[in-house]
């Protein structure tokens, strides 16, 4: 065997996108450290604006996380004890925690099959007449799982039926689009992850809040630092959900290459298809009419039962895979209180059971690739 098959391909390498652009990173760590400014300030401020143009809404306000994004979207609009919130139980814990920390209830619907995203059908059924805590239900968040967005037309249509909020989880889907729209500009409220292994990520936490609604997004703005305005006068109960001026400094070198990064993820998504087109075992990422796919992961099924032992073969062969997510929420002991069971959402746990993500980064070269796809063809020819 070669040196160069015997290398590790990981899922993600975040070093190799470091050294592509390492010195405008390290410029721009230098710039903050030398300013003495770490706590919001001019860094932030300069983020804000730019992620907002690229976005194309009036309102960015950067905040600590991923999760707080979503924690500070549900107390701006007033959500708490004694109300519910629909979300997917196929996602990231997050977006039904934040439910629960802020006091609600999750109401958990299931997905598309072809997408992974939440589907319109199942949040239709969660609010038919006599449902349990139907009448508790004051928003929805839509996941965009994977770098794809959820069928926006539909799960608005529903909102404005129901007189409910939208908030989206865009977290995986900067970028992406939908009827040319991009994530999170849609709903009321968009909340995004900077953490590191995003498309856009930050050297730690970092998250961002946006809307075009401008008291929403001044009562985020005071909830991120402790409700108040001007310091020491505090209008709300907030908490501390900053955005480090380090952390902005660093999104804003990376913002300009976001859209080269993502082309070349669309590339190696391309390619992963016409590779493993043929496969009987494998089904493929499913691309929705109207929408842009931007590829946080590259996930296909693996039918047959055979997901866990294809992966435990590929990691044999020093091949990086991860699965999102082995156990939906509904099912998660957590919220065993909630009385749901297996079978309920049978979409969400099938995905549980057969999705598997392959190494997908900017950088991944071709060589790379193609011992991915071999070694899993070995794997279905044995």
């Amino acid at each position: 065997m070669s040196e160069t098959q015997n290398q590790r391909i990981p899922i993600l390498d975040l070093r190799r996108q470091y050294q592509s652009i390492k010195s405008e990173i390290d410029q721009a760590i230098q710039r903050v450290v030398e300013s003495g400014r770490f706590i919001l300030g001019p860094e932030v401020e300069s983020f804000e604006a730019e992620i907002a143009a690229y976005l194309g809404v009036p309102h960015a306000i950067g905040v600590a996380s991923g999760t707080d994004a979503l924690l500070l979207a549900l107390k701006a609009l007033g959500i708490g004890p004694g109300d519910a919130v629909i979300v997917p139980s196929f996602t990231f814990f997050a977006t039904a925690g934040v439910v629960a920390n802020v006091g609600a209830t999750p109401i958990f619907a299931d997905i598309d099959p072809l997408t992974f995203n939440i589907s319109p059908a199942s949040i239709s059924a969660a609010l038919k007449a006599g449902t349990p805590r139907r009448e508790r239900v004051k928003a929805i968040i839509p996941v965009h799982l994977y770098g794809q967005m959820a069928d926006m037309d539909e799960i608005m249509a529903i909102a404005h039926k129901f007189g409910l909020y939208v908030v989206e989880d865009a977290a995986q889907a900067i970028g992406a689009e939908y009827n040319g729209k991009k994530a999170g500009t849609i709903g009321h409220i968009g909340c995004f992850s900077f953490f590191p292994t995003k498309n856009l990520g930050a050297y730690g936490d970092g998250g961002l809040v946006v809307t075009s609604d401008d008291e929403l997004a001044e009562r985020i703005r005071m909830l991120r630092v402790h409700g108040s305005k001007p310091k020491y006068y505090h209008h709300l109960v907030g908490t501390n959900s900053r955005l480090d001026a380090l952390q902005a400094a660093i999104l804003r070198a990376k913002l300009p290459h976001l859209a080269e990064w993502t082309r070349a993820r669309q590339r190696i998504a391309d390619r992963y298809d016409e590779l493993l087109r043929g496969i009987k075992s494998i089904r493929l990422p499913y691309r929705a009419p109207n929408r842009t796919h931007i590829f946080h992961q590259y996930t296909v099924r693996v039918l047959g039962g055979k997901r866990d032992a294809l992966r435990d073969h590929l990691a044999a062969q020093g091949i990086g895979t991860e699965v999102y997510y082995p156990l939906p929420l509904h099912l998660q002991p957590c919220f065993r209180h909630l009385g749901y069971r297996e079978g309920d959402l049978p979409e969400s746990e099938r995905a549980s059971r057969e999705v598997l993500s392959l190494p997908m980064f900017p950088e991944l070269t071709r060589e790379e690739q193609d011992r991915v796809v071999e070694a899993i063809r070995d794997f279905f020819e044995q």
